[in-house]
């Protein structure tokens, strides 16, 4: 395309002159107009859609508070709590942005936790979105990463021994997994090698990575237009000029709706931060207070609360476990082979069947439990084909499918809240009903999401002013 300047007035505001020079060179004024003041969204949005708005912010946060603590933290195995506790008690307002940085990571895994499952019960997963969700399972993936990396920072107790269970969890992999778990590490144990490692990733590596895959979330969201909790798809009824009949402009309506919420948001995490930063120790724990010490193990290791229900089920999985856990299998296993029309897919399920009961023989149950704990979180990338329900909303789906959902966050939370706690035989039991629980929502969605009588979905959305 030839270079031109877009023209404008002699007598034109100065600032007007400015933007039609920007124009020219980098489409701005096109890039709002695309993503804000004409981006329709649907009208009917309520508060679940308040939490994408906050997640970005926190990730804002995030990355300006880190950038402060980085100024003063040094990640040297000798000096790094050290480095931590000066920040806390000498550099000027040091102690607000660490507890600022602290709460971020938690609230951030609260907010993406409300954001999934609001995309859970209204299907904002469904064609044509596969690809937001598919990028907002990557972000998820990503920032636990990025928690994980950033975990071991501070170099207290739980922070040195919880990333010395994580990382020798890797072993357990087949073939590459001693290699990996070496490499992770830097070093046979997690020393100086591992912090600056972890430094890295957690400061460079990881929010580059994260960021782009935001920005990727956003334009692909953009581009298809967002759900709505009809499930209702608002391009299908347009004016003359191509506009939504059931949309209106993200901006000024949904900005402004968005710095509200963000308010009372800001209202609640100004009261963690300044009255509760430790939470009873789930955002804090009293154990990482204590500097690292290789040669004394805390009583109970546990991670944080927004990776117990995953390191639950990793702990549920156990000898005894593996054999329900290869019934539960091969019962769905079976009814793949049963509903498969194709012989050739039919003898693929078979093989697997047939794989898994190998590897239960032959592989212990560390290995199955790392396989379980990866595998409950890649298989929220298949939702999109996983589920075959006609509707996209909870709304007009079956009544029962509102009690799977219901019971599926009840497991999740006891999961989480177990994860917590020291095992014990009554807790592991607990644990390994809620895993397969788990497992089973997914595996077995293709089969009971198209059950049951679905109500009729509105050619437009349903809305009610407030």
């Amino acid at each position: 395309m030839a270079f031109h300047e877009i023209k404008t007035a002699e007598n034109a505001p100065v600032q007007e002159k400015v933007l039609a020079w920007v124009d020219s060179r980098f489409p701005l004024t096109a890039t709002i107009k695309a993503h804000l003041t004409e981006y329709y969204a649907p009208k009917n949005f309520n508060f679940w859609y308040f939490f994408g708005s906050f997640a970005i912010f926190v990730l804002a946060l995030q990355i300006i508070t880190g950038i402060f603590l980085t100024m003063n933290y040094k990640p040297d195995a000798a000096k790094a709590f050290e480095s931590v506790e000066y920040i806390m008690r000498e550099v000027p307002f040091g102690w607000l942005i660490r507890y600022l940085h602290s709460t971020g990571a938690s609230m951030f895994f609260a907010v993406v936790y409300l954001h999934m499952f609001r995309g859970l019960i209204y299907g904002s997963y469904q064609k044509p979105r596969e690809l937001v969700w598919i990028f907002g399972c990557a972000i998820f993936l990503c920032l636990m990463g990025e928690a994980f990396f950033g975990y071991l920072l501070p170099w207290g107790q739980m922070s040195y021994w919880g990333a010395q269970v994580i990382v020798n969890l890797f072993s357990a992999i087949p073939l590459i997994g001693p290699d990996l778990s070496l490499w992770l590490r830097g070093d046979y144990v997690v020393g100086d090698a591992t912090l600056n490692r972890f430094f890295a990733f957690h400061v460079i590596a990881l929010p580059l990575v994260l960021v782009g895959l935001v920005a990727a979330h956003i334009i692909a969201l953009h581009e298809v237009g967002s759900n709505n909790p009809d499930g209702v798809d608002i391009k299908s009824n347009v004016d003359a000029k191509g506009v939504p009949l059931d949309g209106i402009p993200f901006h000024p309506y949904y900005s402004v709706h968005d710095v509200m919420g963000l308010g009372m948001f800001l209202m609640v995490f100004a009261a963690i931060v300044f009255f509760a930063p430790e939470m009873g120790g789930y955002f804090l724990e009293a154990n990482n207070f204590i500097p690292a010490d290789p040669l004394q193990t805390p009583l109970h290791i546990a991670p944080v609360w927004y990776f117990t229900p995953f390191y639950s089920m990793l702990r549920a999985t156990t000898t005894e476990f593996l054999v329900p856990l290869w019934i539960f299998f091969a019962v769905v296993l079976g009814l793949a082979i049963k509903n498969a029309k194709d012989i050739r897919l039919k003898g693929g399920y078979f093989a697997i069947l047939l794989g898994l009961a190998a590897g239960f023989y032959f592989f212990d149950a560390k290995f199955w439990g790392v396989v379980i704990m990866g595998g409950t979180v890649v298989i929220l990338f298949f939702l999109p084909w996983l589920d075959k329900s006609p509707v996209r909303s909870i709304r007009y789906r079956p009544k029962f499918h509102l009690y799977i959902y219901g019971s599926f966050v009840v497991s999740f939370v006891i999961l989480g809240y177990l994860g917590i706690k020291p095992p014990s035989p009554l807790f592991d039991k607990m644990s390994q009903i809620c895993t397969i629980y788990y497992l089973a929502f997914f595996f077995l969605m293709p089969y009971w999401s198209k059950m049951g009588t679905f109500k009729p979905v509105p050619d437009r959305v349903v809305y009610h002013a407030h």
